[in-house]
């Protein structure tokens, strides 16, 4: 998100001598992703970020595929991922390919013994059930029902929980994370036209800054390993920054979507982009107003990308039997549309209150394990009309 950011203390200019009330020197760190041609942030640091006193080992996190070449639709209990008390281990990535993973987590407890930080991807977290603070060595982000957390690869973090109810649907993307171009003028500016704006992007605040030497446990992931690293000063030791590279949220409740006499294409819906993949989100809105239009949405041909929506809540008008929670895969190659009944049902039909996120991959997904755990094998048969 091109959006600039200050928080903290910072000297007057990059690169040059910030003192200390002591009179010795914070230390600069360029926080920033695509080498030196993405966006950035300057962090200054009471201790030099690169003092490693112990790497303790590593284990690997990668996903078991059970299924590599899929032409099937799937529909997957998402609710069924069983509640774990480490956050870490409680994220089970059901959908995977180069580009990213889609994970599903029902953590118990905050993380309280370790920080993490994703040193391959993005990652989206968004909130279906339960609060919190997103704590990062960038800042603090409040979050609740609804809500989307955007994280940088490379941020440090931990996650405080209200209570010990929470399920969250977590995309890893190897590709950095931005908003629509579509929605952006050349400046960076979200235009008239978009959905959100500004105001709607929530920013880091209360920058937690402490100045501690000890073991502090880093968990952190690299290339489908997790790597426990023992640093010898606390990892948020930052006294400010500025830059456009931070951490945000967003909810999807201020997502205004935008309508018209006839069915919108899903792209009227998209949220997020990379170059890899779309992410959309579906929200209560008011239905078509011609005269004679049909509110559920056409069938059309998945040819170039697999399709996979995450329930929320609310009526799903174009599915039977869906359930909060689930997740509905329609792979690339095969045409999809409304079940049975479903056009016929949404005639009339004036307004909805569904709420569902949805990806859309540009190259396959793979089902893990954990995705067949959890998977309905007869979805693809709820198009056939009953005899």
């Amino acid at each position: 998100m091109p959006l600039y950011h200050h928080l903290g203390r910072i000297p007057k200019k990059r690169h040059t001598v910030f003192k200390k009330p002591d009179g010795s020197l914070y230390y600069e760190q360029l926080f920033g992703t695509i080498g030196f041609d993405g966006m950035y942030s300057n962090l200054y640091h009471q201790h030099r970020p690169t003092q490693v006193r112990e790497i303790k080992g590593s284990y690997d996190v990668r996903p078991k595929i059970a299924v590599d070449n899929n032409l099937q639709s799937y529909r997957l209990r998402g609710f069924q991922i069983k509640p774990e008390p480490d956050y870490l281990k409680s994220r089970k990535t059901v959908l995977t390919n180069q580009d990213v993973d889609l994970v599903l987590a029902a953590p118990q407890e905050s993380t309280s013994e370790y920080f993490y930080k994703n040193a391959d991807s993005d990652e989206l977290l968004f909130v279906h059930k339960g609060s919190g603070v997103l704590r990062t060595h960038l800042g603090n982000l409040d979050f609740k029902y609804g809500d989307y957390l955007l994280i940088p690869r490379g941020t440090i973090y931990k996650i405080d929980f209200d209570d010990e109810v929470n399920r969250l649907l977590i995309v890893e993307s190897r590709r950095p994370i931005y908003t629509p171009k579509r929605y952006r003028n050349h400046f960076g500016q979200l235009l008239e036209h978009a959905p959100f704006c500004e105001r709607d992007i929530r920013k880091p605040h209360e920058l937690e800054t402490y100045d501690e030497e000890g073991d502090f446990l880093i968990k952190i992931k690299k290339q489908g390993s997790i790597f426990d690293m023992v640093y010898a000063t606390h990892p948020f030791d930052v006294v400010g920054y500025d830059g456009y590279n931070y951490p945000y949220a967003f909810s999807i409740h201020d997502f205004e979507p935008i309508t018209g006499r006839i069915h919108q294409p899903p792209p009227v819906h998209q949220t997020f982009e990379t170059d890899a993949f779309v992410v959309c989100s579906f929200c209560p809105r008011l239905y078509d107003y011609h005269p004679e239009s049909i509110p559920a949405p056409y069938s059309h041909s998945n040819i170039d990308s697999d399709e996979v929506l995450y329930y929320v809540d609310g009526d799903f008008m174009s599915r039977n039997d869906i359930e909060a929670g689930h997740i509905s895969l329609h792979p690339a190659g095969i045409p999809h549309g409304p079940h049975p009944g479903a056009v016929e049902r949404s005639i009339g039909q004036t307004k909805t209150d569904e709420l569902a996120v949805m990806v859309d991959t540009f190259r396959p997904l793979k089902l893990t394990e954990e995705a067949m755990e959890i998977a309905d094998q007869t979805y693809y048969q709820s198009w056939l009309e009953k005899e």
